[in-house]
């Protein structure tokens, strides 16, 4: 046992260093937006967004092959978490916007995303992903579409699998249920609440504070953590008693957080229903693939030696995941006060 109690202070103070020294934050993961906009024939408006904030100085550079954006800014400031830029009624001297290969500079070198939206007049509309691995795109409106939204399914996904506060939180309501049917309707109330303030939230029927949600979000991973810390050492705690109440409640949090993110970035106006429902569906994919891995890994685990047994790194988890959690914590409570 006092081997156990020795790793688990390593583990958990190496985290704290690599927190520390990496400048980690836990849900930055606010992609940048790059929207192209015709207003007349080959006459376009152009908005660039780029996160600000603790965590999100990158050094970022939209680029135009067309040389759309060549001109200099028509408006400059800052809003909401980002740094927005703005040229109005820039237009092309070619006359079309077919094979332009739009980028943006610096993007390899960061972790963040960026949306891009091309709206013709006529409805087409071509929405993207550039990542770090694939920083342009090359427009052609032959594969263009009217809708225009599947793009935030994806978003959805990498949403979720990049939020490490909420996949923390997920994670240990996985390993303090024991029971598959009762695990299923602790995933299923989660998957409600915060579907139902995400759709609140974002659709304007109510108004959070998103420091102080984030702040909360982080406060509900310590509480769980410390729940399966309890359940390591045999302690029946609320959690194992009723998760799916826990989750329920805590759900609620979660949503309001995805909606403060999600609100941000924007969603297109003219076809704002699809847009969140498609977000929201990329969320619970990727939250259903991350528990079918942790299923997966416990059912490894369990035949590996006794080393790897579950009742060994339960509470190594707890402790890390409290760890983090309440960095996450001082952070966010901390940040508003700095900046």
């Amino acid at each position: 046992m006092k081997l156990t109690h020795a790793v688990l202070y390593v583990v958990t103070s190496a985290l704290v260093v690599v927190l520390y020294s990496e400048n980690t934050s836990a849900h930055e993961v606010r992609p940048a937006y790059f929207e192209v906009d015709e207003r007349t024939g080959n006459c376009f408006d152009v908005l660039w967004k780029q996160p600000t904030g603790v965590g999100a100085s990158f050094n970022l550079e939209p680029t135009m092959s067309s040389g759309l954006i060549e001109a200099p800014v028509d408006e400059t400031y800052s809003g909401n978490g980002f740094a927005i830029r703005r040229w109005k009624g820039q237009c092309l001297a070619g006359g079309s916007l077919e094979g332009t290969e739009v980028g943006v500079r610096g993007l390899e070198f960061t972790l963040t995303d960026v949306l891009v939206n091309v709206r013709l007049r006529n409805g087409q509309q071509i929405q993207a992903i550039l990542t770090s691995g694939e920083p342009t795109l090359s427009i052609h409106f032959s594969s263009a579409t009217r809708a225009g939204t599947p793009m935030y399914l994806a978003l959805g996904v990498r949403h979720i699998l990049g939020g490490f506060d909420h996949l923390s939180f997920v994670l240990c309501l996985v390993l303090i249920v024991r029971n598959s049917l009762l695990l299923l309707k602790t995933i299923t109330a989660f998957t409600v609440s915060h579907s139902i303030t995400l759709a609140a939230a974002v659709l304007g029927y109510v108004t959070v504070y998103p420091a102080a949600i984030e702040a909360l979000v982080a406060l509900s991973i310590v509480f769980v953590a410390g729940e399966l810390s309890r359940s390591s050492c045999g302690i029946e705690g609320i959690t194992m008693r009723c998760p799916w109440l826990v989750a329920l409640l805590f759900g609620l949090l979660h949503g309001f957080a995805f909606a403060g993110s999600l609100s941000k970035i924007g969603l297109p106006q003219e076809n704002i229903p699809s847009a969140l429902l498609l977000f929201n569906c990329g969320v619970e994919i990727g939250q259903l693939l991350f528990v079918a891995i942790i299923l997966a890994a416990i059912s490894l685990f369990k035949r590996l030696p006794s080393f790897f047994h579950p009742t060994f790194w339960r509470p190594l988890v707890a402790y890390g995941v409290g760890t983090l959690a309440s960095y996450w914590l001082l952070d966010r409570v901390c940040a508003p006060l700095m900046y």
